[in-house]
Protein backbone atom coordinates (compact mmCIF):
# COMPACT_ATOMS: atom_id res chain seq x y z
CA UNK A 1 0.00 0.00 0.00
CA UNK A 2 1.28 3.43 -0.96
CA UNK A 3 1.02 6.13 1.69
CA UNK A 4 -0.04 9.55 0.42
CA UNK A 5 0.02 12.49 2.82
CA UNK A 6 -1.79 15.81 2.66
CA UNK A 7 -0.29 19.13 3.69
CA UNK A 8 -2.92 21.34 5.31
CA UNK A 9 -3.19 24.99 6.23
CA UNK A 10 -4.03 26.33 9.70
CA UNK A 11 -7.74 25.69 9.06
CA UNK A 12 -6.99 22.07 8.08
CA UNK A 13 -7.79 22.59 4.38
CA UNK A 14 -5.70 20.37 2.13
CA UNK A 15 -3.17 22.43 0.15
CA UNK A 16 -0.75 19.89 -1.27
CA UNK A 17 -0.13 16.18 -1.62
CA UNK A 18 3.07 14.31 -0.74
CA UNK A 19 3.57 10.89 -2.29
CA UNK A 20 6.46 8.42 -2.51
CA UNK A 21 8.69 8.96 -5.54
CA UNK A 22 7.99 5.37 -6.70
CA UNK A 23 4.33 6.26 -7.20
CA UNK A 24 5.22 9.56 -8.86
CA UNK A 25 7.49 7.72 -11.33
CA UNK A 26 4.66 5.31 -12.19
CA UNK A 27 2.34 8.25 -12.86
CA UNK A 28 4.93 10.41 -14.60
CA UNK A 29 7.76 8.43 -16.18
CA UNK A 30 9.64 11.52 -17.40
CA UNK A 31 10.85 14.65 -15.60
CA UNK A 32 9.21 17.31 -17.78
CA UNK A 33 5.46 16.75 -17.94
CA UNK A 34 2.42 18.81 -18.88
CA UNK A 35 -0.77 18.96 -16.83
CA UNK A 36 -2.50 16.96 -19.57
CA UNK A 37 0.16 14.22 -19.41
CA UNK A 38 -0.07 14.14 -15.61
CA UNK A 39 -3.85 13.85 -15.79
CA UNK A 40 -3.55 11.00 -18.29
CA UNK A 41 -0.99 9.23 -16.11
CA UNK A 42 -3.24 9.46 -13.06
CA UNK A 43 -6.22 8.22 -15.07
CA UNK A 44 -4.24 5.25 -16.40
CA UNK A 45 -2.96 4.40 -12.90
CA UNK A 46 -6.49 4.50 -11.45
CA UNK A 47 -7.91 2.38 -14.26
CA UNK A 48 -5.12 -0.16 -13.77
CA UNK A 49 -5.88 -0.30 -10.03
CA UNK A 50 -9.61 -0.75 -10.74
CA UNK A 51 -8.85 -3.57 -13.17
CA UNK A 52 -6.61 -5.26 -10.58
CA UNK A 53 -9.42 -5.05 -8.02
CA UNK A 54 -11.95 -6.37 -10.55
CA UNK A 55 -9.78 -9.44 -11.13
CA UNK A 56 -10.19 -10.29 -7.43
CA UNK A 57 -13.99 -10.09 -7.64
CA UNK A 58 -15.89 -13.28 -8.40
CA UNK A 59 -17.79 -13.31 -11.67
CA UNK A 60 -21.58 -13.52 -11.55
CA UNK A 61 -23.68 -15.64 -13.84
CA UNK A 62 -26.57 -13.98 -15.72
CA UNK A 63 -29.18 -14.69 -13.04
CA UNK A 64 -26.94 -13.40 -10.23
CA UNK A 65 -26.08 -10.27 -12.22
CA UNK A 66 -29.75 -9.47 -12.89
CA UNK A 67 -30.61 -10.01 -9.22
CA UNK A 68 -27.74 -7.70 -8.23
CA UNK A 69 -28.91 -5.00 -10.66
CA UNK A 70 -32.48 -5.22 -9.36
CA UNK A 71 -31.26 -4.51 -5.80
Amino acid sequence: MVKIEYLKDKKWHAKAVVMPIELWRRLVPKDDVSVQELSGGIEDYCLDKAMDEAKKTPLLNSKEALTYLEE
